[in-house]
């Protein structure tokens, strides 16, 4: 088995947080927890962390099977794929300054009401949606068969669960750190990686679906 040395665990990591970052849950996130107790909110930082690593997961797993089910082409889907990251990017670089101080009133009996909130929209489509499904997808087309860049994918799908969870766990003292400014130009930063990991979708898309044009 020849292995491709250009499908690293850092090309994986970066493509995939660049898209699955809980970044523009955070605020969300702080507005729901408010109120409840700390027992409480671990809790919902766990749900909506393992939200996130089952959809990550699902598209690994299924992604292409469901592609081939609709006769759809990994040519067009890349090229959708990019399209979509591009406006994702697009968005968060144009996205409002973030707010949590808008007033959540939550009572003691409530709790179970709230955690559909945490898996939609936290967990989806903030911190892992359409976005993040069409780049896993893309990276198990470019693995093939090869299980050394399997591994890696999902070891970089595991550490990015991971960094997610973290950053929820520590939702406020990260806020607290940066300010609502450093969050704000930090959400900007990501959404500038993922507006370039759209276009470089598109141009291998178009080169996959085109080759008489040459493009590499």
């Amino acid at each position: 088995m020849q292995i491709n040395y250009n499908l690293t665990f850092q090309h994986f990591l970066i493509g995939i947080f660049a898209v699955a970052n809980n970044f523009p849950a955070i605020g969300p996130f702080l507005q729901i927890c408010r109120g409840l107790s700390l027992r409480q909110q671990h809790r919902l930082c766990k749900i909506a962390t393992l939200t996130s690593l089952i959809v990550m997961m699902t598209a690994l797993i299924a992604g292409q099977g469901i592609l081939e089910f609709f006769g759809i082409s990994i040519e067009a889907f890349r090229i959708a794929g990019g399209v979509l990251l591009g406006v994702s990017g697009m968005n968060m670089l144009n996205s409002q300054p973030l707010d949590t101080n808008d007033k959540i009133n939550h009572h003691p009996d409530s709790y179970s009401k709230i955690i559909p909130q945490v898996i939609i929209p936290v967990a989806i489509p903030l911190t892992t949606g359409a976005g993040t499904i069409s780049t896993i997808i893309i990276f198990a087309d470019e693995i093939g068969r090869d299980w050394y860049a399997l591994a890696m994918l999902i070891l970089a799908i595991l550490v990015s669960t991971v960094m997610i969870y973290v950053i929820f766990r520590y939702s406020t003292r990260l806020l607290d750190l940066l300010g609502k400014l450093g969050m704000n130009v930090l959400i900007k930063v990501v959404g500038l990686f993922t507006l370039a990991l759209g276009v470089q979708f598109i141009l291998q898309g178009v080169a996959s679906a085109f080759p008489a044009l040459g493009m590499k």
